[in-house]
């Protein structure tokens, strides 16, 4: 290939190249060509060749050793070398390098020239890479091109006012003058480039910001102009006049009128009359009307202004068009705090977005809807949002799920605080971490109630953790027994707090007396007040709690207790995955001939247990061991004779028996003050009793162990029906939690039963033990 080839061959030559190395090949013998003219002192064909080194650069091969070039060809007095020249300034040259700077004069030069093409080249160079320095020197040459009458070069010098602003923003005084002058031009090129200019020194000067918003009827004549005037051939745009002047007017309106209500007076019926003249069936139409939108939600406009904004962005979502569907939601979003009774009018059309098959819409669809529930329609927004979640992308799935669970706030199923109490229970290891985080969670915010009442819980249980506060896993925080007791109080006395989490509440402070040593006397006080509360309940905690601190003082430690681990074990509220335990039930005892059957109890009082006993879903059935022994089997005599137990305990025969299938239950009734309660496979309980008082007695459970091995993890648990929930019941600690073998050794425990109504009573107890690495639960019903 020559040297001298032209621009139109060499393009030609390098897109005929079949490989990559073949095209390198053509441009570095080209480039070596370039280089050898360049060095000569007389060619008369400079422009062709930086032509062509310029295409070179556009290709992305390097082409700086041209810079030097373009900075002589600047300076050149040939119309055709300078325009050339001033291209490659503009692409080869940039603020960052020397060589810019010796253009400066050159620039200053040609800003003078007698021809206009001369200076809009240099005008265009100046603003497309001026630096500081070149724009602080050049500005007092902008201004007065400002002030020219030719319109193509007010144009030009505007566009690069804007750019010596950006550069240089002390300079923007400067230019305030002659751009207020130019809004009085009728040509719409120099009105473009001073709504421009103007907007840039609004947003960057609060002085200019001031003294432009004299110009709001100026800007509101020129697009009432804009959006009255018929057919422009040099103007139209698919029937709209202007519509990029009319973008940047609306654009600037929206600045002058923002925290302004004097400007946004002046500005609020131009903006209704172009929401409804400008057609909204053509792209062009819904750009001006977005525009219109923003300015219109961005000032102090009228409520009626507003909603037919939002009533807009409502037609937008109707657009075919997903582009102007996603700026309307996005547009949706950001008011939907401030005018949400207007957005929740087009929720139909929101939800109806889920379906789209867009990614980018469904995401912006989801997270406005999520923010349109309200507790008005909270149950068809779920039902919706719910569908969607079984459909839902994987990557929308964990958004949708959380964006459910925070939009019901807190509204929660009952459950739901036991199930976490539960949770937390059993996660030793994390019971300081976790008292932290809802102390710090329960100081933000107390609306929250199922949250308030786990926190309540926590602070009562693990109190003595906080007060610590050496959590490894939080910042270390000081927390003094005043600011948990403070905490405490606050949640008692807001008028957010149920019932049931005052209760919480209350008995979280009444645990922390064996958690803290200085401020036992603030408890008694704050429990003191409630015990004329006029909830029944709260009343009744506060006057039981009293007789801790006064009567029973000296068993208040024992009552107030860390709960221990919570087990869960009912197939209705099982957590987690199963332990694998082999759990086994007691064979019946058969009864020898002679003895009474026993009195077969109401279902309802059989099944009617706490949930200590783990409830079923599904009521308990009396089994064929309550109405009777079963044919064949043998019977075993075991009477006792005891009299009236002050008849506190229903004056029923006593009568032992073991569990069979299906849940049933050993039950006990008893009038005698020592009986039997269970006895099978080497392992022994007794109960006796001892009358307190007329409404009072303690009853003491006595197990043995007679078999070759060892019992170990032997508890008890007990529970009352809620006919019995007044009855008081009182558990001391056990003597032991295991039974040698040979009845070596035996375990006790001693419960205090308080009937003062003297009810008939049924306490219901339940004993787990770990026999030969087998879990065996036996149920007693006394």
């Amino acid at each position: 290939m020559s040297p001298s080839v032209p621009l139109q061959e060499m393009i030609r030559a390098i897109r005929s190249a079949r490989t990559q190395c073949e095209e390198r090949g053509v441009i570095q013998r080209e480039c070596a060509a370039i280089r050898a003219q360049f060095r000569q002192a007389d060619n008369g064909g400079r422009s062709h060749n930086l032509a062509k080194l310029l295409y070179v650069h556009m290709l992305g091969y390097p082409a700086h050793f041209g810079q030097m070039e373009c900075v002589r060809m600047i300076a050149s007095p040939r119309y055709s070398e300078k325009r050339v020249g001033y291209l490659g300034a503009m692409m080869l040259l940039d603020e960052k390098q020397d060589a810019s700077l010796l253009i400066t004069n050159s620039i200053k030069n040609d800003l003078s020239h007698s021809s206009q093409y001369v200076q809009s080249l240099a005008l265009c160079t100046l603003a497309c890479m001026g630096s500081a320095e070149m724009c602080r020197d050049l500005a007092p040459e902008i201004d007065r091109l400002l002030r020219a009458s030719n319109s193509y070069i007010k144009k030009k010098a505007a566009l690069c006012a804007v750019h010596i602003v950006r550069k240089v923003h002390d300079l923007g005084e400067l230019f305030a003058p002659a751009a207020r002058s130019l809004l009085s031009e009728k040509n719409h090129g120099v009105l473009h480039g001073a709504v421009v200019l103007i907007t840039e020194l609004c947003e960057r000067n609060p002085e200019a910001l001031e003294r432009f918003r004299k110009t709001v009827p100026d800007l509101v004549q020129i697009m009432k102009g804009l959006v009255i005037s018929g057919y422009s051939p040099e103007h139209d745009v698919a029937g709209i006049s202007d519509p990029f002047l009319q973008v940047r007017i609306l654009r600037l309106l929206r600045i002058l009128g923002h925290n302004n209500e004097a400007a946004s007076d002046a500005m609020n019926d131009l903006l209704a009359q172009v929401a409804t003249n400008t057609d909204s069936t053509k792209t062009v139409g819904n750009a001006v009307l977005y525009e219109t939108v923003l300015t219109v939600l961005d000032i102090k406009s009228e409520s009626g202004l507003r909603v037919l904004a939002v009533n807009i962005l409502g037609r937008f979502l109707l657009n075919n068009d997903r582009n102007i569907r996603y700026i309307a939601m996005m547009s949706l979003q950001k008011i939907v705090g401030t005018d949400h009774i207007a957005v929740q009018r087009h929720r139909g059309t929101i939800v109806d977005c889920l379906k789209d098959p867009d990614a980018s819409v469904k995401r912006r669809a989801l997270e406005l809807s999520l923010a349109l529930v309200s507790a008005s329609n909270i149950r068809s927004m779920m039902k919706e949002l719910l569908i969607f979640l079984s459909s839902c992308p994987l990557e929308l799935r964990a958004q949708a799920a959380s964006g459910i669970f925070n939009a019901a706030g807190g509204d929660v199923r009952d459950e739901t605080v036991p199930n976490l109490i539960q949770l937390i229970t059993t996660a030793s290891e994390l019971h300081c971490y976790t008292v932290h985080k809802l102390y710090r969670a329960l100081l933000t915010d107390i609306s929250q109630q199922s949250l308030v009442q786990v926190a309540c819980w926590c602070i009562g249980e693990y109190g003595d953790l906080l007060l610590k506060g050496d959590c490894q896993e939080t910042e270390p925080v000081q927390v003094t027994e005043n600011d948990v007791l403070d905490a405490l109080e606050t949640v008692l006395q807001s008028h957010m707090s149920s019932p049931a989490t005052r209760g919480f509440a209350l008995t979280a402070t009444m645990k922390l007396s064996t958690r803290i040593t200085d401020n036992v006397d603030r408890i008694r006080s704050i429990v003191s007040i409630y015990g004329s509360c006029i909830d029944v309940e709260l009343q009744q905690r506060a006057v039981e709690y009293n007789a801790l601190f006064k009567k029973y003082d000296h068993m208040r430690a024992a009552v107030l207790e860390r709960m221990p681990v919570i087990e869960r074990n009912s197939p209705g509220h099982t957590n987690g995955e199963s332990s694998g335990e082999l759990v086994k039930e007691v064979q019946p005892v058969k009864v020898k001939e002679g003895d009474a059957a026993p009195t077969q109890q109401p279902a309802n009082q059989v099944c009617d247990l706490l949930d200590l006993l783990g409830g079923s879903e599904e009521p308990l059935k009396p089994t064929s061991a309550q109405s009777g022994p079963a044919p064949g089997q043998p019977i075993n005599t075991s009477n006792s004779s005891g009299g009236d137990l002050l008849d506190l305990l229903g004056g029923l025969e006593p009568v032992a028996f073991t569990p069979g299938r299906n849940n049933s239950m050993v039950c006990v009734f008893f009038t005698a003050p020592t009986v039997t309660v269970y006895e099978k496979n080497g392992v022994t309980l007794t109960l006796s009793c001892e009358k307190q008082s007329d409404s009072s007695m303690t009853v003491t459970l006595t197990a043995s162990n007679s078999t070759d091995s060892d019992i170990s993890s032997f508890t008890l648990q007990a529970a009352v029906p809620k006919v019995c929930i007044r009855t008081f019941l009182l558990w001391l600690a056990p003597s032991g939690d295991s039974l040698p073998a040979h009845g070596t050794a035996k375990v006790t425990q001693t419960v205090v039963l308080n009937n003062p109504n003297k009810v008939g009573m049924h306490t219901h107890v339940k004993l787990a033990l770990t026999f030969k690495a087998h879990l065996y639960s036996l149920y007693v019903r006394k």
